[in-house]
């Protein structure tokens, strides 16, 4: 029961890396250099998530345009709507700055590795999850930033057009270029998948030990109170249930198979913090990036959890409506084999 809540080894990874950004954060030279080395890092990181998604698997699942609306609508409609709701909550339950990054959060893509894993073991549609999951990234490159400058605009954080170039930069094109190699080492990267692990959480890491360390340098735990961290917490489950019961009786009014309803809600409700991180670090530069990044530190815990008990749930249920195959029957004209008595007492002797 407790396993199922124990948070894995890249939260607990995460803690460290705030526990040590918040008592040895970067600062003079090796600030510069480490975010030279996390640029880098990000980089890399978009190139192998553009070198690893197939065309052709990812084709395959084209074909389900409805599905696709459903989890768009909830990642890019849904989410920032709620998200705007909330803004009722500043400042007596949420600080600002905690508000910014809920809203942030709540325009950022769709997460690729767990929906495409929670939905297989769910057992929904892969191949339309790969294709949902895929796709969310590619667009919220543009997407996420045009919200930002949308809603942000408006609350005075601001959005640059230098901004828009960095994650450009950054992001896309070594995504393309990934894209574009994808032919020649797709297949590679596909038998070294711990390759693409580590770059992943290694890239997220670094950026969180920066982000962390600059916030904790303009005083991140002085107005950041106890009372205050429980209350995003708070607020991001209320947020992710809303949305788990919003995208699941909406494939089911929408007339969804349940391997679909699985792929819509777990593609769905989900945010990314790969992505997320690197873009706020993009976007918010100069800014408290610390308290923008947390809220979605804590949502991709909360929905690693949630979601993974779900899943679960998903699949015992359908191991339960599948009727046990009942044992042959013995056609009448055959009778069952009898050991004669003499023969068994001839065995015995």
């Amino acid at each position: 029961m407790l396993s199922r809540f124990r948070p894995d080894n890249f939260i607990l990874a995460l803690v460290a890396t705030v526990v040590v950004a918040t008592f040895a954060p970067a600062q003079g030279w090796f600030a510069e250099l480490f975010r030279v080395a996390t640029t880098l890092a990000i980089g890399l990181l978009f190139f192998l998530h553009g070198a690893r998604i197939s065309r052709r698997m990812a084709l395959e699942g084209l074909g389900h345009w409805r599905l696709h609306a459903v989890v768009f609508a909830s990642t890019f409609i849904v989410f920032p709507l709620l998200g705007l709701t909330a803004q009722l909550l500043v400042p007596w339950l949420l600080t600002p700055a905690l508000y910014a990054g809920l809203l942030f959060l709540c325009v950022l893509p769709s997460t690729v590795q767990s929906s495409i894993a929670f939905t297989s073991i769910a057992g929904g549609n892969v191949p339309a999850a790969i294709c949902s999951a895929s796709a969310s990234n590619i667009i919220g490159m543009f997407l996420t930033p045009a919200l930002v400058a949308l809603f942000f605009s408006a609350s005075g954080n601001g959005f640059s057009m230098s901004a828009l170039e960095g994650i450009l930069a950054q992001l896309l094109l070594p995504f393309m270029l990934g894209q574009i190699l994808q032919p020649w080492i797709g297949g590679w990267l596909g038998r070294h998948r711990s390759l693409t692990g580590l770059v992943d959480r290694g890239s997220v890491l670094m950026v969180v030990y920066l982000a962390f360390g600059e916030a904790v340098l303009g005083g991140l735990w002085h107005h950041l109170s106890p009372a205050a961290l429980l209350a995003m917490a708070g607020v991001d489950m209320v947020l992710l249930a809303a949305v788990l019961c919003i995208t699941t009786y909406a494939s089911r009014l929408l007339g969804f198979s349940r391997r679909d309803e699985i792929t819509i809600v777990f593609c769905g409700s989900k945010k990314s913090l790969a992505s997320g991180v690197p873009m706020a670090n993009v976007i918010f530069s100069g800014q408290d990036i610390g308290s923008i990044v947390l809220p979605l530190m804590l949502f991709h815990q909360i929905q690693l959890m949630a979601c993974a008990a779900l899943a679960r749930r998903y699949a015992q249920s359908a191991a339960r409506a599948t009727p046990l195959a009942p044992p042959p029957a013995t056609p009448p004209d055959v009778q069952p084999l009898r050991t004669p008595a003499s023969h068994r007492e001839l065995v015995h002797h």
